[in-house]
């Protein structure tokens, strides 16, 4: 399995993958058919996902980095700095996605009616 180097490249493909899967699943209700929201919890699912992917990359980097402490002969001193930059690329993505949010949120609920 091959982990890609950049992990903005990843966030990248696995945005248009998702939206080549939402412009896939919409279809045209017909007149008089009462249908939910398109992407109704897609946002959701791929906020929790995202954060899962930061947590997990997290806890990865910290197994790793103490595997390299305690002396394991498979882990590598490279494979833990780049796991570790990994995570706080990711960190620092997710942080940048919540303060876009908060913004947003902040600007919609300062506009007038």
């Amino acid at each position: 399995m091959t982990v890609p180097v950049n992990p903005l490249t990843s966030a990248l493909q696995q945005m248009q993958s998702m939206a080549t899967e939402a412009a896939g699943s919409k279809a045209a209700p017909s007149l008089g058919e009462q249908t939910a929201p398109v992407g109704t919890g897609s946002f959701a699912q791929a906020l929790k996902h995202s954060l899962d992917k930061i947590s997990g990359d997290q806890q990865k980097a910290i197994g790793e980095s103490q595997a390299f402490e305690l002396g394991a002969a498979n882990v590598s001193l490279n494979d833990v700095m780049v796991d570790m930059q990994k995570a706080n690329v990711g960190f620092q993505f997710g942080l940048q996605v919540r303060n876009k949010l908060v913004t947003a949120y902040n600007d919609i609920m300062q506009m007038s009616i």
